[in-house]
């Protein structure tokens, strides 16, 4: 990466009020054929009690942050690990069309905790080839599923969302982006004075390099970037970098990402 990518503004929710239960036939015949064909089955208790914040809903209340509003990015990528409660909407070109930009749209799914990651290593290969100004990814994790998910029913998953918005400018420097076997592996290169470690809730006790924060229990893909959106202009007051990091626990597999922050 050249160092050029900067975080721009951030904005994130966590715990929204949502909706609940609304009675709808074609969502219940389109859940029991995405479910009964692996033997499972629709828990309609379960589905029932949930809050059914949809991604679009998130994505709303990310944009209540003034800063983000008026981003115009070229570039909108939306990710997630747990599928959205409405099955049937792009919430990617719903960005878009909200930001009134006009922009390429895609989401990334289906890679757990990596997703975030991966959006930040497009984001950098589009601005390098010269094809984006300004990007923003969404990061969303919604928790009303219509059968048990282990990570939702024992790690006490909250409704949560992330939007950043990256760009040229100022605000901390996207530097790297890495993946492995184990986060203290991927650790190692930023182990040096002035160095932030943002420790996921899924990393093992003793990976950080001694100047740690910890992000509590209750997410999952959003974890450190909600640590991120709500502390990144007053860490840059004290650090020179900050990596985030944290382990997926279906995989075992590390993630970091790393910005550093302009001299004061």
């Amino acid at each position: 990466m050249n160092g050029e990518l900067a975080l721009r503004a951030a904005s994130a929710v966590i715990s929204p009020p949502g909706p609940g239960y609304r009675e709808d036939a074609a969502v219940s015949r389109f859940l029991a054929d995405l479910v009964e064909p692996f033997g499972s089955k629709v828990d309609e208790e379960r589905w029932q009690r949930g809050a059914h914040v949809s991604h679009k809903a998130l994505a709303d209340r990310l944009l209540e942050a003034e800063d983000v509003r008026a981003s115009r990015p070229q570039l909108i990528i939306v990710t997630h690990a747990l599928p959205d409660v409405l099955p049937f909407t792009a919430v990617a070109p719903y960005l878009a069309d909200r930001l009134d930009a006009t922009a390429t749209t895609f989401s990334v799914a289906q890679q757990g905790l990596a997703a975030p990651f991966t959006a930040l290593r497009i984001v950098s290969a589009y601005q390098r080839s010269g094809r984006v100004r300004e990007a923003v990814v969404a990061v969303l994790e919604q928790t009303t599923l219509p059968t048990p998910h282990p990570l939702v029913d024992d790690g006490g998953l909250i409704d949560s969302g992330v939007a950043l918005v990256l760009g040229a400018g100022p605000g901390p420097r996207l530097v790297s982006v890495s993946s492995g076997g184990s986060v203290a592996g991927l650790l190692e290169p930023h182990r040096e004075p002035g160095t932030l470690v943002v420790l996921g809730p899924w990393v093992e006790e003793g990976a950080g390099t001694g100047d740690d924060h910890r992000v509590g229990p209750g997410s999952y893909c959003t974890s450190v970037w909600l640590a991120l959106a709500e502390n990144w202009q007053v860490w840059q007051e004290t650090y020179r970098k900050v990596v985030l990091c944290d382990t997926d626990p279906l995989t075992g597999r590390g993630h970091t990402a790393a910005f550093t922050f302009p001299a004061g």
